[in-house]
């Protein structure tokens, strides 16, 4: 069987766009309407077998991944993944690995779906926007009522049950203007991997939106720049921040992993209820459904001249203003659902949150510097932590033992960093 030439993640949703929330920033909630009304949003047993055989015989390695997403995936209930691990058992090739993984609102963990996932080394990512009153701004159940103590219930029990877990919190209009609060709160419930995904809805500028949950791009790189600030003098090690990590790539020499990214896209596409094939998460619509693996095989989707014109669209449209910017090699113009307003010589296709990704990026650069020739020279990054610490004491070396430490966590220089010295 072919392979695919590169490496590549689909996000299967087996039950399409169904979901026990209605979050008020949710982009894919509305892609139920490219479906007839009243069809099962349901993905066969026959059609699941079909996908994960092409999807093994597709992987150009011997560690297979999946991506279980929606909607909420855990609304096809436990039995469905069972059937999924049994399904995959049956086409394991020897000595081949299988992950998988799965994106939740965690409203109907339990035990037994967590013993599961346990048993069969599922990695999950549970989404939480922060404390409460921000959490439930917008992230509410059909009949509007809050979320947040389920969420918070789930991850304590992934916690419970050594389940790998990665927060990811949507940063909206709200919650983007408490950036210490909403970082501080997912480090006390023993958050250690956390990615911040912005609610942009596309084509809609928030400033042009009365009621848009659009974060503004300023405010998203104030976030971004603020919560840097605490992690890079204390949670270094500790605590996994995407975005954070993205920024120390191209130092280090690496490729970026995030592919809103990378020069180009396309490796990440979606796999619908019913083996529609479209070529990204963000492009659900009849305009981007390559074909359907009823009828063509998943490679050849992947390796179709449509798919490939579409990830390289990014780099082929990526505006003049972008291609002589200082931090093109770390944003690459962001993912192209957001190109939607227009760059200071009247250009069409300049990201939204071009502002906040170049204020984040410009601040984070030289730490990132930093950090990479450390790991060159084989020292632990937690020593970017002392040095960092260490530059605060000398620009203010008149702080007291029971003064606010230089900083900025809020707590006292003697509980923070004056014991990091180097």
């Amino acid at each position: 069987m072919a392979e695919a030439s590169r490496d590549f993640q689909v996000f299967a949703k087996p039950g399409g766009a169904v979901c026990n929330l209605e979050c008020r920033y949710c982009y894919y909630l509305q892609k139920r309407q490219l479906y007839p009304s009243g069809a099962s949003c349901r993905m066969s047993d026959d059609l699941l077998e079909r996908y994960i055989v092409q999807h093994i015989d597709a992987t150009p390695g011997r560690t297979v991944s999946f991506s279980w997403h929606g909607g909420e995936p855990a609304i096809l209930g436990l039995d469905y993944f069972r059937t999924i691990v049994a399904i995959q058992r049956r086409h394991q090739r020897p000595g081949w690995r299988i992950n998988n993984g799965m994106q939740t609102n965690g409203i109907l963990l339990d035990d037994e779906w967590c013993r599961f996932l346990k048993a069969e080394r599922f990695t999950v990512g549970l989404s939480l926007d922060g404390p409460q009153r921000l959490h439930d701004r917008y992230r509410v159940t059909k009949g509007h009522m809050p979320s947040h103590r389920h969420a918070v219930r789930a991850f304590r029990l992934l916690h419970r049950y050594r389940i790998p877990c990665d927060i990811l919190c949507v940063v909206h209009d709200q919650n983007v203007h408490h950036p210490l609060e909403v970082y501080r709160f997912l480090k006390e419930i023993g958050a250690t991997s956390v990615g911040f995904l912005p609610a942009v809805w596309p084509g809609t500028d928030a400033r042009d939106v009365i009621g848009s949950c659009n974060v503004p791009a300023d405010a998203y790189g104030d976030f971004l720049c603020a919560i840097f600030d605490e992690w890079v003098r204390q949670d270094i090690g500790r605590i996994g921040v995407q975005m954070f990590e993205e920024a120390t790539r191209p130092a280090r020499g690496l490729e970026h992993a995030l592919c809103v990214f990378r020069e180009t896209c396309g490796d990440i596409p979606v796999v619908e209820h019913n083996g529609d094939f479209y070529s990204c998460d963000h492009f659900v619509d009849p305009q981007h459904c390559v074909g359907n693996i009823l009828e063509t095989p998943l490679v050849d989707m992947l390796e179709s001249q449509a798919q490939r014109s579409f990830g390289l669209a990014k780099l082929d449209t990526l505006p003049r203003h972008c291609r002589t910017c200082e931090v093109r090699g770390l944003c690459n113009g962001g993912c192209p659902k957001d190109r939607f307003i227009r760059t200071p010589d009247g250009e069409d296709g300049l990201n939204y949150l071009c502002e906040g990704f170049k204020r984040f990026f410009t601040h984070s650069v030289p730490y990132a510097v930093k950090l990479a020739a450390l790991l060159k020279a084989g020292q632990p990054p937690e020593r970017l932590m002392r040095e960092v610490s260490s530059e605060d004491s000398k620009a203010r070396p008149d702080a007291g033992r029971n003064d606010p430490c230089p900083c900025g966590s809020g707590r006292k220089y003697k509980k923070c960093c004056q014991g990091q010295r180097a």
